[in-house]
């Protein structure tokens, strides 16, 4: 049965998901200026402790430090000989894929971030043939390659004519910025039925993927760069926001323009994945059962840190107040001297010395404001900072033995149970990564078995290595 899609509803759809996370998106809009300190540009005159920077710094490379490597295997590990040679086969393209393609790993690093600091990041994969030729062109960055899928062609020895054969393909994944992700608004991830990114596209890149009627009637209406200057029609620079809905309900994908008003085009499951979507749940910090707009892990501790920003400016003012000051009789000139210019074993001459010492000298010429408080002041200000600080380890769990610090006093049973203390919260993070990350190498599997050729399957992953058993 033909699905009939409307503009109207999916306008709605996405106005919907909008206006729901607006608020979530200005939060984060502000934890990435606290994180990025970009009150250092406007002028602030407050010091301030950047905490936030420093946890993420230090829980990053913890959860996700190297590529991982692809381990593909028979489910019961039967004496199947076409199965094991084929997992092998698999693997050995996955590895081909990672290695060469530097865009899982910085997909991964950008995801994670994201979740760090926004609380959501997200990754999607797609299928990219390069096809030889004048005819055919190169496709362009950024745009998602498998609408030049025709619904009626079937990778598997798929023949073109020569002047439009297949010369490599591959399945990128690509980093979806945690602006340019959508979906249906839901309470959890399953009862989520439609998936959409925004896609930037250039003139030539609109006209190539939606025709020269169509393409070159489409807005050039965003500039990704800086979304904060206003469109000015006519300047190269700008490109159009294409939405690539993801629809699961009935298995089609759409292409939207919101400046249009129009569906630019619509096409029957072109990856034929086992989930449908080309993206794995995203990377999400905080959940909880009523709404899928995560809770960024610097909401928790905000209130610390704000107290940390506090004492941090404090401190400052307490160390610039912690100099030598005071007065000095004018009729003893000379004294304005002694700090200046008074050195080791030096001694500097004073006028009519008798009515000086009947003033008591120094004592008598020179009063200096008393620098205790200022310095008993500033050592409670350090150790104020240190129990907030202590109180944000707590609440991140990130340990002092994580830190690279520890008490000599303790024992080696105290800082195992610390650190293990530690690891639970820790290694949660980590298996949400790692189920991340498996799925996208799950998704670009089936990328691989579905849409590569025969020919390229054999090239990446080195059959021409294998035994002659196995080849």
């Amino acid at each position: 049965m033909e699905v009939k899609h409307t503009y109207e509803k999916w306008y709605k759809v996405v106005m919907s998901y909008e206006r729901a996370y607006k608020r979530w998106e200005a939060r984060v809009d502000r934890i990435i200026r606290r994180y990025k300190d970009d009150s250092r540009y406007d002028r602030n005159p407050n010091a301030r402790f950047n905490i936030l920077w420093s946890n993420v710094q230090t829980i990053q490379p913890a959860i996700f430090a190297r590529l991982p490597r692809p381990d593909v295997s028979r489910r019961f590990r039967d004496n199947d000989p076409i199965g094991r040679v084929a997992s092998m086969m698999l693997e050995r393209a996955l590895e081909f894929e990672l290695e060469h393609y530097g865009d899982y790993k910085s997909a991964m690093n950008n995801s994670v971030l994201d979740r760090l600091l926004g609380g959501r990041g997200t990754a999607w994969v797609r299928y990219e043939p390069h096809i030889a030729g004048e005819e055919a062109g190169e496709p362009e960055d950024g745009v998602e390659v498998t609408e030049d899928i025709d619904e009626d062609e079937t990778a598997e020895g798929m023949e073109r004519e020569d002047s439009e054969r297949i010369e490599y393909e591959c399945a990128p994944v690509d980093y979806v910025h945690w602006k340019d992700f959508g979906h249906t608004v839901a309470r959890t991830w399953e009862e989520v039925t439609a998936v959409w990114r925004k896609v930037y596209m250039t003139r030539p890149a609109l006209i190539e993927r939606f025709g020269e009627e169509l393409g070159s009637r489409i807005p050039l209406d965003t500039k990704p760069a800086d979304d904060k200057n206003s469109y000015k029609p006519g300047e190269g620079l700008y490109e159009a926001l294409i939405y690539e809905v993801w629809d699961k309900e009935t298995g089609q994908v759409l292409w939207i323009s919101k400046s249009l008003g129009k569906i630019l085009d619509v096409k029957d499951d072109p990856l034929q994945l086992e989930n449908f979507w080309p993206c794995p749940k995203p990377l999400y910090a905080t959940l909880t059962t009523d709404s899928l707009e995560p809770i960024p892990d610097f909401v928790i501790y905000q209130d610390q840190a704000r107290e940390l920003d506090v004492l941090c400016d404090r401190i400052d003012g307490l160390i610039n107040a912690l100099k030598v000051r005071g007065v000095y009789d004018a009729s003893a000139s000379e004294l304005q001297r002694l700090f200046s210019e008074g050195e080791n074993n030096t001694m500097i001459p004073v006028h009519n010395w008798m009515a000086f010492a009947e003033k008591q000298g120094m004592k008598g010429a020179i009063d200096l404001v008393d620098l205790a408080p200022f310095a008993s002041a500033l050592m409670a200000c350090y150790q104020a900072m240190e129990q907030v600080k202590g109180q944000i380890y707590e609440l991140m769990g990130i340990a002092d033995i994580q830190r690279g610090q520890t008490d000599p006093n303790e024992t080696l049973g105290a800082q195992i149970i610390k650190s293990n203390n530690a690891a639970g919260r820790l290694k949660t993070m980590q298996h949400s990564v790692v189920d991340f990350a498996t799925s996208l190498l799950a998704i670009k599997s089936q990328i691989i078995c579905k849409h590569f050729t025969e020919d390229t399957i054999l090239k990446i992953s080195g059959a021409k290595q294998l035994s002659p058993q196995d080849q």
